[in-house]
Parts: C-alpha cells; structure tokens; sequence
C-alpha cells in the first residue's frame, strides 16, 4: 500500500452531479480538497437527458444557485433551450427548465473544477472506506494507494455494483462503456444497510434519420429565463474566464436556442412492445431493483396503462454540434432489434438510426435513515453518503445533497456548526427531511406536492431564502453577497414604497392582491423607482401573502395534530382529492395516526393536510385504544 503524501480535510469520490458540488462546497469553504473519479474525462456528465430543472427539480437548482453552487450557472452558460414550465399557473408551481449542450456542459464543469482554489482532482476508482474507531480515515484505491482524509464524502450514483440490461445480456457497468464500483460491499462489510434500485435510459437517434416534418414543433420561450440569481454582463470574456455559450450583454440574453419536437407511439408500437415483453429483463424477473414510479420505461406505460392508445415522445437535441436526438418517454430494455422495430412504427421514426440504444441499470444504495439531516453516517464519524446512493433520482436532487453534504464535511473539520436546512427553509430541506427520516421505497423524486410551504418556496425567491445562510456559513463569496444585499436594499424600498404609496386612492400593496392587477397597471413614475425584477418579486409577495400565512398556519396546526387518531377501518375511498395510490397504500398500511400518515414513505402533505381536513369536517376521531405509532 503506498500512501499519498498529501493529508486532505475532505475527500469527495465521485464526479457526477453530487460530487461535483459538494467538492466544491467544501472547497469554497476553505478545506483542502480531493475529488477522486473513475474517469476525468466524464466529469459532469448526463448519463440521460442532458436537461437541468423542470417542476421541483427547478426549484432546486435556484436553491443550489442561491448557496453559491454551480449547477445552475453551469446550465445557464450551456443551455441550448430555456422554458419555464406551468407558466399559466401560479407562481409556486412553475419552474425553469434548461435543455443543454451535453459536452459543453461537461467540458465547462471540469474546467471550472481544474481551477477552483483548495481542489484537486485524481483519477483513480475507490475500493475500500479506511475507519479508524468508528471514525473515517480516507480511502484506498485499487491500485493500492492509501489517501487520509478527515472527512469522505460518498457520491457514487449508479456505479456500485452496476449491473447493465439489454435484452437478454447483462453485463457489469454503472454505466453504457463505464465500469461498476464494489465499494458498496466494502461499506456493507463495515455495517451499512444496502439495497438495491434500478433506472433506465432511453435510445439516441441520428438527425438525419428523422423526419421533422411530421412532428410538432416546441420552441423555447423569450426571453430565455435563466437559473442563476447573479449574471455575467461581460462584453468579452477575460483570459482567464470559462468559456460559455451564451452571455448578458446590454441587459440581454444573448442564445441562439435550438426546436426540440414531439411525436407519438401508435396502437403498433404497443403491440410490438407487448408481443416482446417476454424478452424485457424487467418483466422476466433478471431485474431485482425497483425502479421510479415517475419515470417508468415504455414497456411499463404499456403494460400499466393499457388504455392508451399512444404515448406523448419529445425529441430533444443532445448539444449544438453533435447529430445525436434523446427520445424522452421511451425509457427501455427492450433488445435491440424490438428497439429498433417499434421505433419504426413511430411517425417521423419510420426510418429511425439508432446510434445508442436504451438499456437499463441496476445499483447498489444506501437506505438514507443511516444518516444524519448532515448527511453524516451515524455508523462511521466524518463519512458522509449524497446523491444516488441515498436512494435519490435526477442529477437536481443529487446536486442538492451533494452540496449539503460538502459543506456539512467542511464545517466539521473547521469546527463549526453544520448546515441544516428546514422544510420551511426550502425544497433541499424537504429533500432531505423525507430521506433521512422516511427512508424511500422506491427511487426519490422531487414534487412541488412533497412541500407543505410551497407557496412560499418559490423559485424566484430562493436567493431570499438562503443566501443569507450560505453566506454564514462560508459558501457565498463577498462580492456576491454585496450583490446580494443590494437587491435585498431595493425589495425594502419597493416594499416600502407598496405598503405607503397610493394609486387610485388604494394603497398599491393591497392593489397587488386584486386579480387582473399587475406592476404594468403602475404609473411610470412609480415603475421607475426600482427595476422592473425587482416589482415583480414584490407584487408575487403581496399577491400570495395571505394565501402563504394561511398555508404555513395550517402546516403548523398539523404538525400540532400528528397524535390525531385515525378511526378503525376507515374508508379511504370516501376521502375526495387522495389520490389512488395513496388510497391503496393507507388501506393496506392501516395507520392509526395522522403522525403515521406523515411519516409514511409517498405521502405527501398534501395528502396528510386533506385527510386532516376531511377528518375535523366529518367530526372523526379514532377509537380509545388508536395510540401514535412511532
């Protein structure tokens, strides 16, 4: 064994998404850092949709921009089609959605990494975790090299003990052309739990084997809405800048964005699918892990929704210079010649190239009630676990927990008080709660559904919310948290301003809360005061003002009522507004306390708050013998 001279304060292994931000959480704060990876040249990568956001996961790339991180500036600076989904609803629930350019995402990412202070980089695959009396010593590599570390930070997403499907094959891999980890059965022999998940991933089509004409086409929006709170309004980058794709300029958003299409699967595609089911590793039982609920493969929406007659594809560009299409909702691994036969029965697919085909991927993780809401083992002192191996989906929530886990290993060897974010603080906080106090079932998704203040954790004020605490907490520069405070200063004076001028004889904040009424339907000379973005956070505040306080009021008041008893053999089915799968599982479950319902993996609190409801309306208490169960 020869040992690395140098002594880190925090080693990161693993370089996607999770690792990526808790390296250089760890990093901006100051500690002597190490990235360890199998490969360097696949740092960043997007092992599915080269996509950064949509509803939730949007939400927490602004919360990760927020707290310094480099997600959302990474896809703002590669994006090659911005969107903001659900526009027409409220403001709660809509989100930003990046397609990117899937090399200049990875290339820009790794370059950033290479010259971030207090981080190095390494190439070499981790096999064991050293412990030293139940407190993380480094790490060893399968070469034989031994690198001490005062803290470890686990974020090896799909690549313990990978095992790739298509068709009948199998073989090792935690991804298509990557090798597997067997960390997991390092860690597994020190004492952690370890269970088993499954994902998937869909086939990449060559351009010029489709024909657009027969889709419909899906524009970006414009202007272009961006993820990152504090812009680049550079005319020309410095020697010394990463490159970008796109650039501020003059107030201006500067992108060319590129069409992604859509199409769909015919009765055909569906009698392909389920005349080959007996070749699918997933419905022949060769596929142990469970795979997400959210995002099943096509063999799945056919067999489970056998009354659609067609299923919705988007066709969605992998960079700007690269002839390679994603099929987002196509998920499969289904052989390749059944692959390549009901993708002809697709229109604009007739004569479809397949260039990668789908596959899918089974994985070793770590059930997250092991961890402490640090994101610390509460086994091993100092080792802490972010990202798929949680139990978690999407590159979004593993950003979140990598960054978080980061931190909380860098703040424990400086000696400070660690980073704990509340439910009420934001959706990395709700992330987090859910896993290490819930576990998970199943591969965890993020939905606006799962927070109980969601009208007030919106994605325009993620900056409000925590930038503040980044900043304590060392991971937000002086000179964004200047900027920071500036914007603070004018939301005080627009506030201000609303409160105690009046338009039309009514104070403007009461205006605000009047449907129909906007900033637009304000004199200039009041307009004028403050920047346009700035009103628009006001008038967003002033507007769900009432709406958020009674939301959190109701929150608390079930956090008051968890020992509420559930009445013996409930009725879920007379609830209206459960949704059915939470129908089924309570009615198998039997919870006998509102508390129970809450602590239940998949219910939400939505779910929780509409049972609560019903329950007071209908005057039901449970029997004298339902007790909380814990």
């Amino acid at each position: 064994m020869f040992k690395l001279q140098n002594d880190y304060d925090v080693v990161v292994v693993g370089s996607g998404h999770a690792g990526i931000e808790a390296a250089l959480a760890a990093a901006r704060i100051g500690c002597h850092t190490l990235m360890l990876t199998q490969n360097l040249d696949t740092i960043g990568q997007m092992s599915c949709n080269p996509a950064i956001g949509g509803l939730a996961k949007g939400h927490i790339v602004r919360e990760i921009d927020a707290m310094g991180g480099a997600m959302g500036v990474n896809a703002d600076a590669t994006g090659i089609q911005f969107r903001m989904l659900n526009r027409s609803k409220g403001p709660s629930v809509r989100a930003p959605r990046v397609q990117c350019d899937k090399k200049a995402y990875q290339f820009r990412i790794k370059a950033l990494l290479e010259r971030a202070e207090n981080l190095d980089l390494m190439q070499a695959t981790v096999s064991h975790v050293a412990v030293n009396d139940s407190n993380v010593a480094g790490v060893e590599t399968d070469f034989g090299l031994m690198v001490s570390a005062r803290t470890v930070v686990v974020t090896s997403g799909t690549f313990l003990r990978g095992l790739l499907h298509i068709g009948e094959n199998s073989r090792p891999g935690g991804r298509m052309a990557d090798a597997s980890s067997s960390l997991s059965a390092s860690l597994q022999r020190l004492g952690f739990e370890v269970g088993r998940f499954k994902t998937g991933t869909p086939c990449r089509l060559n351009a010029r084997s489709i024909d657009f004409s027969r889709c419909e086409i899906q524009l970006g929006d414009e202007p272009p809405p961006t993820f990152a709170f504090l812009r680049c309004e550079s005319e020309t980058l410095g020697k010394n800048e990463i490159f970008t794709l796109n650039l501020f300029r003059d107030g201006t958003f500067h992108v060319e964005q590129l069409p992604c299409w859509v199409t769909h699967t015919t009765g055909k595609t569906h009698e392909i699918i389920r005349a080959n089911l007996h070749r699918s590793p997933l419905y022949v039982g060769r596929i142990k892990g469970i795979g997400p609920r959210y995002c099943p493969s096509i063999e799945d929406k056919v067999v489970k929704f056998s009354d659609k007659t067609s299923h919705q594809l988007f066709l969605e560009p992998e960079g700007r210079h690269t002839s390679e299409y994603y099929v987002n909702g196509i998920s499969t691994s289904l052989p390749y010649e059944v692959q390549l036969e009901f993708l002809h029965s697709i229109p604009a697919l007739e004569r479809a190239e397949i260039m990668r085909p789908g596959y899918a991927v089974e994985y070793d993780y770590f059930p997250p009630t092991q961890l402490l809401p640090t994101l610390e083992t509460r086994l091993i002192r100092g080792l802490y676990f972010a990202g798929q191996v949680n139990g978690t989906s999407g590159y979004e929530e593993a950003a979140a927990q990598g960054l978080i886990a980061g931190a909380n290993a860098a703040l424990k060897v400086r000696g400070r008080p660690p980073l704990i974010l509340e439910r009420s603080d934001a959706y990395i906080g709700v992330l987090i709660d859910d896993l290490v106090t819930k576990g998970t079932e199943e591969p965890y998704r993020m939905f606006t559904s799962r927070a109980e203040d969601r009208l007030f954790l919106r994605h325009e004020n993620a900056d409000q919310r925590l930038t503040q605490l980044a900043f304590n907490a060392g991971l937000v520069s002086k000179t964004r948290y200047a900027h920071f405070q500036e914007k603070m200063r004018l939301l005080g004076e627009a506030r201000l301003v609303a409160v105690e001028r009046k338009f039309q004889g009514i104070p403007i904040s009461q205006l605000f809360k009047r449907p129909g009424f906007s900033v637009q339907n304000l004199p200039a000379d009041i307009v004028s005061l403050v920047p346009t973005a700035i009103w628009d956070l006001v008038e967003t505040d002033f507007k769900y003002e009432g709406y958020a306080t009674r939301q959190s009021k109701q929150n608390r008041q079930i956090e008051r009522r968890g020992k509420q008893a559930i009445p013996d053999g409930l009725d879920y089915d007379r609830i209206a507004g459960l949704r059915s799968e939470t129908r089924q599982k309570l009615a198998r479950l039997r919870p006998t306390s509102l508390g129970q319902v809450a602590r239940l993996s998949g219910i939400t609190p939505a779910d929780v708050a509409i049972i609560s409801i019903w329950l007071s309306k209908n005057n039901l208490r449970g029997s004298p013998n339902a007790t909380e169960v814990s």
